[in-house]
């Protein structure tokens, strides 16, 4: 049987759960999956977090190295993230270069951490225009079952937030903790005809009409959006998913360290 096929029948069936108003899981519209948040897994790493939210597996590890600043930002430490989908994780997943998936994945963990000022890069200046610290942030997926932005996201904030920049190894005075500034939580919501659902699986995503992932820090002011999918959500959706990323991104924000 094709995966359209598959596609078609498992929304058919998703759709009249949705109508009698529950999941598949048996989730509640606004109820997130378990979450099992582990720190310091890479024993390697300058910061790591492995998260579990429901049947998705993420791995975020965080590296620190000495080089130079970009032109425009010369007393700026440099953040880069990168996102690693492996076949093993998935059987949509695949082998090669990054692809429109991961590189998605990529942007929107580094655009939730950059524009939500989770870390204060002013400090991570060595020398202005000479050397600054370097920051890699490094997303690996285990398992997949849905919703990958928020998993990542809430993995990406544990492993900084138990980083530690690597002075003392590198001849730069002592090892102090990455200067963190705020804590942007991502939440994630997908639209089944003009149901509203948050923390997608991996079959509510693929039957989907829109997504949208909105990042918010403790004040609840808003850091980032990401629209995904070929449907659209009212101004009023727009509203309640914001609504719903400040309410459970507080709650969050209580699991992780520090």
């Amino acid at each position: 049987m094709s995966k359209d096929v598959m596609a078609e029948l498992k929304k058919d069936h998703i759709s009249k759960l949705l109508t009698k108003g529950t999941r598949s899981d048996g989730r509640g519209f606004e109820e997130m999956r378990e979450l099992k948040i582990t720190t310091d897994y890479i024993k390697s790493a300058e910061g790591s977090a492995r998260v579990q939210l429901g049947g998705t597996d993420v791995v975020v590890g965080v590296k620190l190295m000495v080089g130079k600043p970009f032109d425009d930002t010369p007393d700026k430490g440099v953040l880069t993230t990168n996102a690693e989908l492996i076949p093993m994780a998935s059987e949509t997943f695949e082998s090669g270069p990054p692809d429109k998936e991961s590189i998605e994945i990529s942007r929107v963990i580094d655009r939730g951490i950059r524009e939500g000022h989770a870390v204060d890069l002013s400090k991570l200046c060595i020398e202005k225009g000479v050397e600054v610290w370097i920051m890699f942030l490094d997303v690996h997926v285990v398992d997949f079952d849905g919703n990958l932005f928020d998993a990542a996201n809430i993995a990406a904030n544990a492993a900084l937030k138990t980083a530690v920049v690597p002075a003392k190894r590198a001849g730069k005075g002592e090892d102090y903790p990455l200067p963190l500034m705020h804590t942007p939580i991502s939440l994630t919501a997908v639209k089944i005809d003009d149901k509203i659902l948050v923390d997608p699986t991996h079959d509510e995503e693929r039957v989907a009409d829109a997504r949208l992932t909105v990042t918010t820090i403790e004040n609840g002011n808003l850091c980032a959006m990401q629209k995904g999918l070929e449907g659209s959500f009212s101004i009023e959706e727009v509203f309640k998913v914001i609504e719903m990323s400040r309410r459970l991104g507080a709650e969050t924000r209580t699991r992780l360290p520090g």
